[in-house]
């Protein structure tokens, strides 16, 4: 395959991960504005407190959709792990969201109902930036390509009939 060809075909991965990390998250911004609008309209909490309760409600939802949609076919292996470092993430995400709120809310005064959604999704827009970075780099990591060869020859294999499968003759090894 040329270089040209090679780029194309990292660039169309990528863009399909962007489309589906966007997906998710669509779905987890509609969470996360709900989550704080009920919180906000139904409770005595603090805008940033509603902001901080719904955002990590949308965290938990996002979590199960990048892990079993988005990102399904990257390792699987150490889930502890993915599961720490994804919430360690998360949460600064949610530091650089809340930040955005606090500043506008706090900072400058804007504290109306539509002032605080738009800092809100304001502040959902720049952490996004940095989870997508943070979670294809060190949560949802990538096989290694002989390990995910393997895996795909596993798989094929079990899709075989079991008299198209070839199995080693133990006398003749």
């Amino acid at each position: 395959m040329s270089e040209r060809g090679a780029l194309r075909t990292r660039l169309e991965l990528l863009a399909r991960e962007v489309a589906k990390f966007g997906a998710v998250g669509a779905f987890g911004l509609l969470v996360n504005i709900a989550v704080f609008n009920l919180l906000r309209h139904t409770t005595d909490l603090q805008v940033v407190r509603a902001s901080v309760i719904a955002t990590f409600v949308a965290i938990l939802f996002n979590y199960v959709g990048f892990r079993y949609w988005t990102y399904r076919d990257r390792d699987k292996t150490g889930r502890t792990r993915e599961l720490a470092l994804f919430l360690l993430f998360s949460a600064a995400g949610a530091v650089i969201e809340t930040g955005v709120l606090y500043l506008a809310t706090y900072g400058f005064g804007w504290n109306t109902p539509v002032q605080s959604n738009v800092f809100k999704i304001v502040g959902i827009g720049v952490a996004t930036l940095f989870r997508f970075w943070s979670y294809r780099t060190w949560v949802f990591k990538t096989l290694p390509a002989k390990e995910a060869v393997l895996n795909a020859e596993r798989f094929l294999e079990q899709r075989r009939p079991a008299e198209e499968r070839v199995t080693p003759d133990p006398v003749r090894n």
